[in-house]
């Protein structure tokens, strides 16, 4: 039971944390709940059984992709070997507080359920690290260039459709001015900030905002020029998030057309990781960004 104990505890500290929303509360529990299972030896097709669930409701629920049942969280605690009344408590409270609603649900009809799992860990990360090749990343992005970028997807949209994917958008960057804003490093493709998406007077001021927000302390911006040729990232823009302390693994997201794909295991996120360190070598250095930001705000005057 000692071992159980120690793999259970880290729960509470998430708790108290400013930022620690439901998709990170879910992803903790889950977490939990496969180091429990692991301790045990028993398959996710076993644990299934269990709650009358598959073997792949079980990896959903251990990466913290769906909500869960207290009555579910009860049965794979008593499976696993949990009887301790406190430890039951405490990860049977998690999954209580998993389920309570973030802000964003409010923005729930326009927001797939595969990205709002992106949001709620975008929420509680400390650090973000981001490539992108087309487009300048979200959080960067000024009001105007987010507008054009959500009508490139959403064309047929209504236009209280597109006000509010927008204001989702603008809602999401509130966190790197706000408290406890995470450390935000966004490596970009000369490509992202050439295209002139939204018309040139959109990108000349999308540029300038690009400019204010590389002078914040907690935002890196560097540049892949086009001299560099290829580089690291043949495979296209991620995220790696990463969260305070030791209670969650890092998490590599990848965007789909209409999907994402989310990684934690260390075998995988470490391969990303290698790749993120690399791009940061070959992009031009932040402190050459603002220099390099204004030869391109020229081109579009």
């Amino acid at each position: 039971m000692q071992a159980a104990r120690s793999e259970a505890s880290p729960a509470a500290n998430v708790l108290a944390r400013p930022h620690g929303g439901p998709t990170v509360l879910r992803i903790l529990l889950g977490t939990q709940l496969r180091r429990l299972r692991t301790l045990k030896g028993i398959s996710r097709e076993d644990a299934g059984y269990e709650i009358r669930a598959s073997h792949a409701k079980i990896s959903r629920l251990e990466l913290g992709q769906v909500s869960f049942k207290e009555r579910d969280v009860a049965d794979l605690l008593t499976l696993y070997g949990v009887t301790d009344p406190d430890e039951r408590e405490s990860l049977l409270g998690l999954a209580r507080q998993a389920n309570s609603p973030g802000w964003w649900h409010k923005y729930s009809d326009v927001l797939p359920s595969w990205f709002e799992v992106y949001v709620g860990l975008e929420e509680a990360a400390s650090i973000i690290r981001t490539y992108e090749l087309q487009f300048v990343p979200g959080l960067l992005q000024s009001e105007e260039y987010a507008r054009a970028v959500v009508m490139l997807g959403h064309g047929e949209a209504s236009e209280e459709e597109v006000d509010r994917r927008v204001a989702l958008r603008m809602k999401r960057q509130q966190r790197l001015t706000g408290p406890d804003a995470p450390k935000f490093w966004a490596v970009v493709d000369e490509a992202a900030l050439r295209r002139p998406l939204g018309g040139t007077g959109a990108m000349r001021r999308q540029i300038e905002h690009l400019i204010e927000l590389s002078t914040l302390p907690n935002v890196t911006l560097q540049i892949v020029p086009f001299a560099k040729g290829g580089h690291a990232a043949a495979g296209g823009p991620f995220s790696i998030l990463r969260f305070t302390g030791g209670d969650l693994p890092d998490v590599v997201y990848l965007e789909q057309l209409a999907s994402a794909v989310y990684f934690d295991k260390p075998e995988e996120t470490d391969k990303y990781m290698v790749v993120m360190d690399r791009l940061c070598v070959d992009a031009s250095p932040a402190s050459e960004t603002a220099r390099y930001l204004g030869a391109i705000l020229k081109d579009f005057s």
